[in-house]
């Protein structure tokens, strides 16, 4: 998919124990889902959180439900261990049809496949539109209470609308997308396969009708609002918010993610890109990436390697076309990371495959990414 390039703070959290007992955390995830319906969280398994570090698919959100595509995917999956699952991207029209009205059914249909191979699933809920012609969000969202649900963007430089983001500074649009957390989290927290639950992110693009600063601050707050309702209704599960841009913003966001327990990521792996490794100084504060290194083993780090990644180690395209070899090694020594998240693409699949072939993805379960349980969680659920 293609991503824009729009473009901060260390708290150490006690911590209890790191590591429960696995036979114990399988024997409470037997009970849950047999108190439960499938795929219907029953009482929560325990106090510890999903933890599965290590390589995982980013399909191509157009190819959710095309099979030709996805039984590549699934052969792949099986055959590669160094693959722990797969991350799934919806957009919230898809999602919810009506007020309350939820369709669940290609969720299910992919968790049960996983869940046979053993392998887990991360769900993002995509909030912004790359395409303008997208269903970013459901019909009744268009309704003046709403106000209309959703602003338009231009790429930089850009004279034509490039996408759509949500009207998040709206209290009444806020509230939708938690009821949709709170569906998602009945649903899935308890399921043992569920690994991660995230939000696209955090850049809002150059509206085409520039936002006040009331509403860009107020975008922010609810941003934070909705996450920490999240890790709520998902206390077993990582929740994950991208980050990127804009920069004066991130310091807010990360502080609070660290404080909830939550994990970060991004977009885009661009070992070369100023804004995002950009340090910081009196004048602009540090870039997206500089917090990965800072926050490493406080929080879980979760970046995911798209398209554009494959083609230029930066967005300007000024930089040089990377190996996927570089790429690993800038996300997994610079970023710090405990997953990264592969974006599925025909053309660069082979080279995936076989850098996951590797014996340094393959001698560990993390595939060679950092494994401990983060500081920020009370304990991890390893089995």
């Amino acid at each position: 998919m293609n991503r824009k390039n729009f473009m901060k703070s260390r708290i150490i959290l006690p911590t209890m124990n790191r590591r429960i007992n696995a036979l114990s955390i399988a024997a409470l995830f037997v009970i849950c889902m047999t108190l439960a319906p499938w795929g219907i969280a029953g009482a929560a398994p325990s106090s510890g959180i999903k933890w599965h570090p290590g390589h995982y698919y980013t399909i191509q959100n157009w190819a959710n439900d095309d099979p030709i595509y996805m039984a590549k995917v699934y052969k792949e999956l099986k055959a590669t261990p160094a693959l722990r699952g797969m991350q799934l991207r919806y957009l919230w029209g898809w999602l919810e049809k009506s007020p309350g009205v939820y369709d669940f059914s290609s969720i299910d249909k992919h968790l049960a496949k996983l869940t046979g191979m053993n392998k887990r699933l991360v769900i993002q809920v995509q909030t912004k539109s790359f395409e303008a012609d997208w269903k970013l969000i459901p019909n009744y969202l268009k309704a003046p209470k709403y106000e209309g649900g959703v602003f338009a963007f231009r790429d930089w430089g850009s004279k034509t609308i490039d996408g759509h983001n949500i009207k998040l500074w709206n209290p009444n649009v806020r509230d939708r997308l938690i009821a949709l957390y709170r569906a998602l989290g009945k649903r899935y927290n308890s399921h043992p396969n569920v690994e991660g639950i995230g939000m696209i992110e955090t850049a809002m693009g150059q509206a085409a009708k520039p936002l006040t600063k009331v509403q860009a601050d107020k975008w922010f707050d609810n941003l934070i609002i909705v996450q920490q309702r999240m890790r709520t209704f998902f206390p077993n599960t990582m929740t994950i918010q991208e980050i990127n841009y804009p920069r004066e913003y991130l310091k807010q966001i990360t502080s609070a993610m660290v404080k909830m327990g939550g994990a970060l990521g991004c977009p885009d792996v661009y070992p070369d890109e100023p804004g995002l490794n950009f340090r910081g100084n009196q004048y602009s504060p540090q870039g997206a990436y500089k917090y990965f290194s800072q926050l490493s083993g406080v929080v879980p780090i979760a970046p995911t390697v798209e398209k554009v990644n494959y083609l230029n180690t930066r967005g300007d395209k000024k930089g040089h076309v990377p190996t996927v070899q570089e790429l690993l090694v800038f996300a997994r020594d610079d970023l710090k990371s405990n997953y990264i998240f592969w974006q599925r693409i025909p053309k660069y699949v082979n080279q995936v495959l076989e850098v996951m072939r590797w014996k340094r993805q393959t001698s560990t379960p993390s595939g060679g990414l950092r494994s401990a349980c983060p500081k920020a969680y009370p304990s991890c659920i390893w089995n």
